[in-house]
């Protein structure tokens, strides 16, 4: 069977896969630990990098919720389930581990050895092996089953990258070469090229400068578009800048007035966040997202995704409302 058209349809309700898999995860608690850490949050270099190994993990039932589910919050997860007897595995693992290997980051690639994990497979509605998923922030995409042509297989696996980029701003992990194993003791490094922009924002923030702060962050995002201080700055200094003329109750009743209205709730939202709501600004954007369509609900969804980097993607306030939005899209 060739590689479908990427979609967000076909979506697996994985209620049933956690439900199943909770009590085995308890009794074999000290199994799927290991599990763990030898799997893609292990031996993380400083900074929040990962070493190439943790682009590749083995996962099992016990492991799965937090070894895909949690993961799929940060980064494409593609799941391959194989098994040792499958010759058409054979041919298609390694082209798959290579194409991960060159997407550096962009996805993660989680296989599934089918005869040691019988419940994974029936919750998948597995017919044949191999069969190629892949998870975005807890959601489940079939993508193909079989080999492929390899060429077909890069333009499934780049289509999905940029549905998880360009739907939920997964923009994957950030590698680190040299970081295999436990990383050793580094010596500090010295300053980058970035820090007197960086550090010339910050004086403009401080001062009030909000124009030149976005603009001093936006010079340093044109050369190091994945610069993670600068694209936070950013964030945060856009908020600032929409923020600091708007009267608070004007926009408040505006917003309980006009529900279904995109601009009224972003900009209520924006005023939760800077008020330190983000739980409240987070929901309000996603029920808005829910009653909107077309150009609309996108520039709401766009809006969350921007509020999402002022946080920060590791906030679990960020993961749970990036759950609520995959659902409320499909």
């Amino acid at each position: 069977m060739q590689p479908r058209n990427m979609s967000m349809s076909g979506v697996v309700d994985l209620a049933a896969v956690k439900a199943a898999g909770e009590a085995k995860a308890k009794a074999e608690q000290a199994r799927a630990e290991a599990a763990r850490q030898g799997g893609a949050g292990a031996g993380a270099a400083p900074g929040g990098a990962v070493p190439p190994s943790a682009l590749v993990i083995d996962v099992d039932e016990a492991g799965f919720e937090s070894d895909v589910l949690q993961l799929s919050n940060e980064v494409p997860v593609v799941l391959d389930f194989w098994a040792e007897w499958c010759e058409p595995c054979k041919q298609l693992s390694p082209l798959l581990e290579r194409l991960t290997a060159e997407a550096n980051g962009r996805f993660v690639l989680a296989k599934i050895d089918v005869d040691a994990n019988q419940m994974l497979m029936q919750q998948f509605g597995i017919q044949g092996i191999p069969a190629v998923f892949a998870v975005v922030a807890g959601q489940v995409l079939p993508l193909f089953q079989g080999v492929a042509p390899e060429q077909q297989i890069r333009e499934t696996l780049a289509q999905l990258v940029q549905v998880a980029e360009e739907r939920f701003g997964l923009v994957g992990l950030q590698v680190d070469p040299g970081a295999e194993g436990v990383a050793a003791e580094r010596a500090p490094e010295p300053a980058g090229p970035y820090d007197a922009l960086l550090e010339a924002a910050v004086v403009a923030l401080d001062a009030g400068d909000l124009g030149g702060a976005v603009q001093a962050y936006k010079n340093v995002l044109a050369d190091d578009p994945a610069n993670t201080e600068a694209k936070l700055g950013l964030a945060q200094a856009e908020l600032l800048s929409r923020v600091q003329h708007l009267n608070p109750q004007t926009v408040r009743a505006e917003a309980a007035e006009r529900p279904k209205d995109p601009a009224a709730q972003m900009a209520a939202a924006d005023l939760d966040l800077a008020g330190g709501h983000v739980a409240d600004a987070f929901a309000r954007l996603v029920d808005t997202v829910r009653v909107t369509f077309g150009d609309d609900r996108d520039s709401v969804r766009v809006r969350l995704l921007e509020l999402f980097e002022v946080i920060g993607a590791d906030d679990p306030r960020v993961t749970a409302a990036r759950t609520a939005l995959a659902r409320v899209l499909f």
